[in-house]
């Protein structure tokens, strides 16, 4: 039984770990119901989830990342203001702080299809658009997953990235997702070698408009180019 409805939910400014913790609880109660509805001659719809929101200054590592990627030991953690996890994700190492829209989709990708490259592409699609309607050009590198910003010969900016991914998924339930650079403070990707790509730089919205964008301009077309891409409609 296919399932194309999705809750979403603001979480507002919220700790990483609370989020990460509601996160786990969301995808296992998905995977319970997909585990359930093996007895069952009249499967249970599974539900698909997107959870907008922002975290205070975190830094978080995930299972295929170095340690050596984070330029910061515990003092420097303290001066910054910041945490750091290792985590269940794909990907290495990232920032989220405040200014920057976080997104985690938890879907049952049977409810859409069966292909993670396909999914990943599709959420960087939606980032695309997202970014096309505020007037900034971005597209991907081939080799790299996330969104990136072309080098500008006339500026002298180098290619940059403007939206970090990394997901997990299991039994085909997504957790994790992306980091949209909206209003995002820039110096704190100095602590780290983002994402262990040492050769290219990091971006925001606010860095290339030149001015600061409304967070929940930019979230609410997000989810709209989500729900359209993932034929997706809300649940009432």
């Amino acid at each position: 039984m296919q399932n194309r409805t999705v809750n979403i939910e603001n979480l507002g400014l919220i700790d990483y770990q609370e989020a990460w913790d509601y996160q786990e609880k969301v995808f296992a109660e998905t995977v319970k119901i997909k585990l359930g509805n093996r007895n069952l001659d009249k499967p249970v719809a599974t539900p698909n989830h997107l959870l907008f929101c922002q975290h205070p200054h975190v830094y978080t590592l995930g299972k295929s990342g170095k340690i050596d990627n984070l330029l910061l030991d515990e003092e420097g953690l303290k001066e910054k203001e910041a945490k750091f996890y290792k985590i269940n994700r794909g990907g290495d190492i990232t920032y989220h702080g405040p200014g920057q829209l976080v997104v985690y989709p938890i879907l049952d990708l049977e409810n859409f299809f069966t292909d993670i490259h396909k999914y990943m592409r599709f959420l960087e699609e939606a980032v695309i658009q997202t970014l096309a309607e505020f007037g900034i050009v971005a597209g991907r590198v081939d080799g790299f997953t996330g969104v990136w910003l072309p080098e500008n010969n006339q500026t002298g900016k180098l290619e940059r990235k403007i939206c970090a991914m990394g997901v997990k998924a299991s039994r085909w339930v997504t957790m994790h997702g992306l980091a949209l650079n909206v209003n995002a403070d820039l110096n704190y990707f100095s602590n780290i070698i983002a994402c262990g790509i040492e050769d290219k730089p990091v971006t925001s919205m606010q860095a290339e408009l030149n001015k600061e964008i409304s967070i929940d301009e930019v979230s609410e077309v997000l989810k709209e180019k989500l729900l359209d891409l993932f034929e997706m409609k809300l649940y009432e």
